[in-house]
């Protein structure tokens, strides 16, 4: 299970432009309804193990997992979905999200874009953790499904809940990496992913792949924005955060397991870039 699930963030992680899932009816029949009516809502609620393939639609999508983990996948970037999170994507973002095995519900609400204009927050990709406000709305959407025309008490919910989006989203959790297809770039991120519990340094990682620290730096900064140091942290968080919600290790065996000798660290670094300690984290499991 742990070298699938290392196979599946390699491809996400590193050429996430690439897309291996093929058209079928129910696919074609799925995208084309939620754009059928301009002025309407689509509201999904299954347990949804399927993947699309590269897509995009008129409709702003509102996408909540209940267990496991998300992927949301861009031509450029590879975005990290926590359990009790929420993604936005706006209109016209082509995209695809994967959902792992142990995902136990998705609702998926995509909203008429008529009013995307009154706030910048629809305009943006981001991922937010849902409160027990929203919550208790995501729960109490289960009895609809499907097309929702303007009109009725369903419709207005859904709209409320959408506008209520910006006022209680203030802090996107900031979970990405960067994807590329540049031929020396990839076998070391592929290299950075396997080895992410051991030290790894600029200086001996370039040694490795017959590259001097400044080059593989600036491929870094040309290809992918950010510094080596910044993707190695970034990968080591995605990598705490995968086990904290999908294993029963301890705190302290999944720092040392993806390469922080002290556990101080490991927490501190977690806060700043998740905005909450790894304990407090752990417990949207429950």
């Amino acid at each position: 299970m742990q070298n699938e699930r290392f196979s599946i963030n390699c491809q996400l992680f590193i050429h996430s432009g690439q897309t291996f899932f093929s058209v079928n009816s129910y696919t074609t029949g799925y995208l084309n309804n939620i754009d059928l009516f301009q002025d309407s809502i689509y509201l999904i609620n299954q347990k949804q193990e399927q993947t699309f393939p590269y897509h995009h639609h008129q409709k702003g999508q509102f996408t909540y997992i209940e267990g496991g983990i998300s992927y949301l996948n861009t031509r450029d970037k590879a975005y990290f979905l926590p359990a009790r999170h929420y993604i936005w994507i706006p209109p016209q973002l082509e995209h695809f999200v994967l959902h792992t095995s142990s995902t136990l519900k998705v609702a998926n609400i995509y909203f008429t874009n008529e009013d995307d204009l009154t706030h910048p927050f629809f305009s943006k990709m981001g991922i937010y953790p849902v409160n027990d406000l929203l919550l208790e709305m995501l729960i109490f959407t289960e009895r609809w499904s499907q097309t929702i025309r303007p009109g009725g008490f369903d419709y207005e919910f859904l709209m409320t809940l959408k506008h209520l989006l910006p006022e209680i989203s203030q802090h996107p959790l900031p979970i990405a990496l960067p994807t590329t297809h540049h031929e020396r770039l990839v076998p070391v991120l592929e290299y950075l992913q396997r080895n992410v519990s051991q030290p790894l340094h600029l200086p001996e990682v370039a040694h490795e792949f017959g590259l001097s620290a400044r080059t593989l730096s600036r491929i870094f900064h040309q290809e992918l924005d950010m510094s080596f140091l910044q993707y190695v942290k970034m990968f080591r968080i995605i990598r705490a955060i995968e086990d904290l919600l999908q294993t029963d290790k301890s705190i302290t065996e999944i720092a040392y397991d993806v390469g922080y000798t002290s556990l101080a660290t490991f927490s501190n670094t977690f806060l700043q870039m998740v905005n909450r300690r790894p304990a407090e984290f752990r417990s949207v499991k429950s």
